[in-house]
């Protein structure tokens, strides 16, 4: 960037030429620092990490864990590692149904976010809540991110097999078709590698332990990134 037009100097007198010398040089210092500066500010720009929020439930959380074996710590740690430059939030709250979610997402959205993982459901089929309300609260959430122009992960959930066959095929038919109609990246099934494997999973033989959480991390890792690839490149 010139900050400074050049003068023509050469007709003058030695003394005007060497005053006009000083002034160019000047110039041409605060030009450089200029560019350096904003060199720098645009390095800096470009150096902001990716702000990724996992909105969820105690999966998410990271219930009867200790903080680095969560599932966005971890996840975190496994995109770094893939040469990702990104910040998951942890946006879990145990015992939280879609509906809670939802009632959450705009509060969070007050602070700057890049891209959502939407991992929720399991509360509302652990306790049988009427999947068109599941549907319908994970339809809002996608729909509010879409206007917003965030993209999104949507990660499912299977229902419990004892709610029956009816309910069970309501139920695992929202992930797909909401997936489908948002255009958003799907995770069809969160505890996927890990469910009902004991050895991945805690005493309650529902929430994932430490590796189980890292078997889900690198099943998903893929699947981040492609979500990171949706989000908008800085200037």
């Amino acid at each position: 960037m010139q900050l400074f037009t050049k003068r023509s100097w050469y007709t003058r007198s030695d003394s005007d030429r060497g005053r006009s010398f000083g002034y160019g040089l000047v110039a041409r210092l605060v030009n450089a620092l200029v560019g350096v500066l904003m060199l720098s500010s645009v390095q800096a720009h470009a150096s902001d990490p990716k702000i990724v929020l996992a909105l969820g439930d105690s999966l998410t959380a990271g219930y009867g864990l200790a903080q680095p074996d969560a599932f966005p710590v971890q996840l975190q740690a496994a995109l770094i590692s893939a040469g990702e430059n990104v910040t998951v939030v942890n946006g879990g709250v145990s015992g939280d149904t879609s509906a809670g979610g939802r009632t959450r997402l705009e509060w969070l959205l007050l602070s700057p976010v890049d891209a959502v993982i939407v991992e929720l459901g399991a509360n509302d089929g652990l306790r049988g809540l009427d999947p068109g309300q599941t549907r319908d609260n994970i339809e809002w959430i996608l729909a509010t991110l879409k206007e917003r122009a965030i993209p999104a992960l949507l990660s499912g959930m299977l229902a419990p097999p004892n709610l029956g066959e009816d309910y069970g095929a309501e139920f695992n038919t929202i992930y797909p078709d909401l997936a489908h109609k948002y255009d958003v990246v799907l995770d069809p099934f969160f505890l996927e590698g890990a469910a009902a494997i004991p050895a991945l999973n805690q005493g309650d033989g529902i929430h994932p332990n430490a590796d189980g959480v890292a078997i889900i991390v690198k099943r998903m890792l893929p699947k981040v990134r492609d979500l990171l690839k949706r989000t908008k490149q800085d200037d």
